[in-house]
């Protein structure tokens, strides 16, 4: 576990930095391509839908070849697409190659959380997730610090050395001890997904999903309009993501000790608060603080959602690998549906209508974490 758990929590930050590069050069790829909203709101989604298409397929492999020919198989991948972005000359082959490394990264976050589950007893689980959340939003981070340098250096020179950065890391997990597989039919997936706490974990993983993907398409739209640059832009989602670092190691110890859906209904009703608030807002100077503020409330959702997830999948005999599998999936769902049908929605009627969606989602959410099933999530985790 020693070197486990930082391994994997460089493989999910150079994944999220990937994913959140690109919000400082939405503007750049609206001007160059002659984007509207909508096709903004598609390239953004693009990398959702990458993850969509490998998520069954990355928990497979992770189940039936273990976790470790997993995250190979997504480094190379995401290596790939990351060439492929430095290569791309026109709107459609960059489409392509940020669905590559979606793909890519689904395989390698179905096989690195997998791994470090098998790792980690029951009881100190919440505490892991949240430290690779943490890494995670790390990476969230780091991706407009990328974004924004690939603004002023060049997007091919940045993303060919993103590209060699994974080689090197396919290099390092071939060093490792691999982890066992977890060999099983498939049709347990068709009895995870009738329990109720499994549900509700992917659900939570797709609210936040939907939210950011919606604020990650209008937001830097937005403050681009009211003046600011790439790299200004990229320092309101660096604060942002410094916040979810934070919190999220501190969640999973939180969702440890009282179960995962107390801190989760509190994040949401908070989350439900900022979407509201985003709907009426319009000058930068109040964006730009309701952004910070959903990095608290709505980031507070994926450490519970990866306890619950972990939990379940363990209660109705699930593998790790095709838990976090489907978890990919409903995230991508979430990844996709939120941008291109947030920037389409927002071009048809304005902002205010997405974001507002997005705070009935959350209070509808909210409801569904109702208090007698968070004594018994509760009351089982004292039993462990």
């Amino acid at each position: 576990m020693r070197r486990l758990l930082p391994f994997v929590c460089v493989v999910v930050v150079v994944d999220t930095a990937l994913y959140s590069a690109l919000t400082p050069l939405l503007p750049h790829f609206e001007e160059t391509y002659h984007l509207s909203k909508g096709g903004v709101g598609a390239l953004v989604a693009a990398y959702g839908l990458g993850v969509l298409a490998g998520a069954i397929p990355g928990g497979i492999l992770a189940a039936r070849r273990g976790a470790r020919g997993a995250v190979l198989a997504g480094l190379v991948l995401v290596a790939a697409g990351s060439v492929g972005v430095a290569a791309a000359g026109s709107y459609w082959p960059l489409v392509a190659a940020r669905a590559a490394q979606g793909f890519g990264s689904s395989l390698t976050w179905a096989g690195g959380l997998a791994w470090l589950a098998l790792a980690t007893p029951r009881e100190r689980r919440g505490q892991t997730m949240g430290t690779a959340m943490g890494a995670a939003v790390f990476g969230a981070l780091l991706g407009p610090v990328v974004g924004a340098a690939a603004s002023l250096v060049g997007v091919r020179g940045t993303f060919a050395v993103v590209a060699g950065l994974e080689v090197v890391l396919v290099l390092v997990a071939l060093g490792m001890e691999p982890s066992p597989a977890e060999r099983q039919a498939l049709g347990l997936i068709v009895a995870a997904v009738r329990d109720r706490d499994f549900l509700l974990g992917l659900w939570l993983m797709t609210v936040p999903a939907l939210f950011f993907g919606t604020l990650n398409v209008l937001a830097p739209l937005a403050l681009d309009h009211d003046g600011l640059g790439a790299v200004a832009i990229g320092a309101v989602w660096v604060v942002a993501a410094a916040i979810e670092t934070v919190i999220n190691p501190w969640l999973g110890r939180v969702s440890d000790r009282l179960g995962p859906a107390r801190p989760a209904r509190i994040a949401l009703a908070g989350s439900t608060a900022v979407a509201v608030a985003l709907a009426v807002s319009e000058s930068a100077w109040v964006l730009v603080p309701l952004i910070l503020l959903a990095a608290v409330a709505v980031g507070a959702l994926y450490s519970p959602a990866l306890t619950m997830l972990s939990h379940a999948a363990d209660h109705v005999g699930l593998a790790q690998g095709l838990s976090f599998g489907v978890m990919n999936a409903a995230w991508a769902v979430g990844n996709a549906i939120g941008p291109a049908g947030g920037g389409g929605l927002a071009e048809l009627t304005s902002d205010a209508v997405p974001y507002l969606m997005c705070a009935g989602i959350c209070a509808f959410s909210a409801v569904m974490l109702r208090q007698p099933r968070e004594r018994r999530v509760a009351s089982d985790l004292g039993e462990i």
